[in-house]
């Protein structure tokens, strides 16, 4: 006889492209001005931000506040690739505040600047809080870089350009008395460490494990990284904290640079040696194992021209998503995954739209995507090729997998000598008239909308005669995202056995909120406090007799 397999409880590990990704751009507004940025302050608000000097918000019902949160036009020189280039908020901003600006004031030279939101609107910025931290002269009009973004470390890291022209004729990629062609990292809470190296900065200070920190003098201790020629947009993956770099090249050669996360820094991505994995001009350039070549590069053959470095899609809506690198092309308008698949990148083609001119990429704060171009349109990264709910109600279940992206329901009968397998990225109910015969095999994951997945599952042998689903309803997690306290909710409609378990990706138990008993029937809401779990995706099982319901949980910080 072969075994019945309870639902089960993890989430996917890695994905299968075996099912094609299909995806789509959902136009959410037109009404901005050539988008630059887009990043959230971890709430339910996106803040836009405009190259012309401008950072708007678009609220969760779709309409965007009249009076912009912040308006420094005035400041800013925004001709050609200059302007209000990047945007991060502190992450403890709920309580202090603060939020950190990338520009090119009015003589064409690079700003970092720290602001705080007003005491009498969140909606709006208080414009005469402004600080200065840094000031990069730039020598000429173009390769500002111009992201910036907070890394898990909590210190701030910078991205600036090699200071333009073609080639690097002043070869300051490969220069550690420069901030140009760099990643710089800072501490602006002024935490333990040395003052300010460069001569140009205040009101931060350098940590003392930055890589190239010698004191006073010699190399500028901000350096977290060099060589690199126009690092338009970078991120961290807010689960894991890798660094993605999306290197823009001279002529030839795109680059996606990656930094593992816990790396000690001090990486030189090669530029002006290298372009991408090619030789470009190697005088008075090392060996090449003094370099860290891109994990993926691609030429300008197919009409791209220039990258937009992108994000790992950490989002609940779209599981076929999870895990992935997408990033995309400003000329050739097409939106690519990477990732890393048993330690080879695989690189694949997900959507084009020639078009498009995608200048930048953001996150809300649940992890889903956002794409903007100089056009000032706004759209989110949808993926269309499962359902989003599906229901199976055959009496006699076909032998198949049947996958959702979000929920499936199912009141159906599993035949013996069939093998039935429900996947769904978030939720698996087994609705009441549920049966799995004798002789048969039925296996329940969550996991990403693909006939075929790299799933862990436990499995659970017993009688199939026994998989006779007890009706829960409504399982619910308030709030999730979770930040620090969440509350777990369900339905009993009957005296019945119940445990509640907490799993993580890696198929580890890390929590049982409620240990196993026996309740009565009634609705149940159980608090449960998530200060001893990291940040990441987690799994709320709740097992009720031979029943049991899955739902995701993610935890953020």
């Amino acid at each position: 006889m072969k075994n019945a397999l309870l639902p089960i409880i993890l989430i996917t590990l890695s994905l299968s492209l075996s099912a094609q990704i299909d995806l789509q751009l959902d136009l959410i507004s037109n009404a901005f001005t050539s988008v630059v940025d887009i990043t959230n302050a971890g709430d339910d608000r996106l803040f836009v931000v405009e190259k012309a000097g401008r950072i708007r918000i678009l609220q969760a019902d779709g309409n965007i506040n009249a009076t912009p949160f912040l308006d420094i036009d005035a400041l800013i020189s925004s001709s050609g690739e200059r302007g209000l280039l990047g945007l991060a908020f502190h992450p403890d901003y709920a309580n202090n505040g603060y939020f950190f600006v990338n520009y090119t004031n009015n003589s064409g030279h690079t700003v970092v600047a720290r602001y705080q939101v007003s005491s009498g609107d969140p909606d709006v910025a208080d414009t005469g809080s402004a600080t200065i931290l840094l000031t990069i002269n730039q020598p000429f009009s173009n390769h500002n870089g111009g992201d910036l973004a907070f890394g898990p470390d909590g210190y701030l890291y910078i991205c600036s350009g090699d200071g333009g022209d073609g080639g690097d004729p002043q070869d300051n990629g490969q220069e550690t008395a420069t901030l140009l062609g760099k990643i710089i990292r800072i501490d602006v809470d002024n935490g333990p460490g040395t003052a300010p190296d460069y001569a140009m900065g205040q009101n931060y200070t350098v940590p003392a494990s930055n890589p190239l920190a010698d004191g006073p003098g010699g190399t500028l201790d901000e350096i977290w990284a060099l060589g690199l020629r126009n690092p338009w947009r970078f991120s961290f993956d807010r689960l894991t904290g890798d660094m993605w770099i999306g290197d823009v090249g001279q002529g030839l050669w795109e680059e996606i640079d990656f930094e593992p996360a816990g790396s000690p820094g001090g990486l030189n991505y090669g530029w002006r040696c290298y372009e991408g994995n090619q030789t470009y001009n190697t005088t008075d350039c090392g060996p090449a194992s003094e370099y860290t070549f891109p994990v993926h590069d691609y030429d300008h053959n197919d009409g791209s021209c220039s990258v937009t470095g992108g994000f790992v899609y950490r989002g609940a809506d779209f599981p076929l998503l999870y895990g992935l690198y997408l990033y995309t092309d400003y000329c050739s308008g097409r939106i690519w995954s990477l990732e890393n698949v048993d330690g080879s990148w695989v690189n694949e083609e997900l959507f084009q739209d020639a078009t498009g001119q995608f200048v930048t990429m953001g996150e809300d704060y649940r992890g889903e995507l956002y794409i903007g171009n100089q056009s000032g349109e706004l759209y989110q990264i949808r993926e269309i090729s499962c359902a989003r709910e599906l229901t199976v109600d055959d009496n006699a279940i076909p032998e198949d997998t049947y996958s959702a992206n979000e929920t499936l329901i199912s009141s159906g009968t599993v035949e013996a000598g069939t093998s039935v397998t429900f996947t769904a990225g978030e939720l698996v109910r087994l609705a009441p008239g549920f049966h799995a015969e004798a002789d048969s095999e039925f296996l329940a994951q969550i996991s990403a909308c693909a006939p075929e997945t790299n799933a862990l599952v436990a499995e659970i042998p017993g009688p199939a005669e026994r998989l006779q689903a007890m009706p829960v309803s409504n399982l619910k997690l308030f709030p999730n995202p979770v930040r620090s306290e969440t509350t777990i909710q369900y339905q009993l409609p009957a005296a019945t056995d119940v445990e509640i378990m907490i799993w993580n990706i890696h198929g580890q138990l890390m929590a049982r909120p409620l240990p196993a008993q026996v309740q009565e029937a009634g609705i149940y809401q159980l608090p449960f406090r998530t200060q001893a779990l990291p940040a990441g995706v987690y799994m709320t099982v709740l097992r009720t007799g031979a029943a049991q319901e899955v739902l995701r949980m993610e935890i953020i910080r």
